[in-house]
């Protein structure tokens, strides 16, 4: 996977302009976005890791209906994203 990106200073060219025509090169390249990728790449969750945060989400959802009935959490609430707790 390594790219070479050469970049020469040429005549009376000061610092500045051969820097932004080596991030045009990476930009060009496409370099940047293949590190990216890599970098914040989310791995995939195993089968037992979902299984367990849907029946969390589920008792949750059960506890926040519960507490409605009671009257302890308005109607309105419904819907709305809440930190509520026991």
């Amino acid at each position: 996977m390594a790219t070479n990106i050469h970049v020469e200073k040429t005549g009376t060219e000061n610092t500045g302009a051969v820097l932004r025509k080596f991030t045009q090169r990476m930009r060009s390249s496409g370099i940047v976005q293949k590190m990216r990728k890599v970098r914040y790449r989310s791995r995939p969750l195993s089968p037992s890791t979902r299984r367990k945060e849907a029946l969390r989400k589920i008792e949750r959802r059960e506890d926040f209906e519960q507490l409605i009935k009671e009257g302890k959490l308005s109607e309105s609430l419904r819907g709305k994203r809440v930190k509520w707790r026991k």
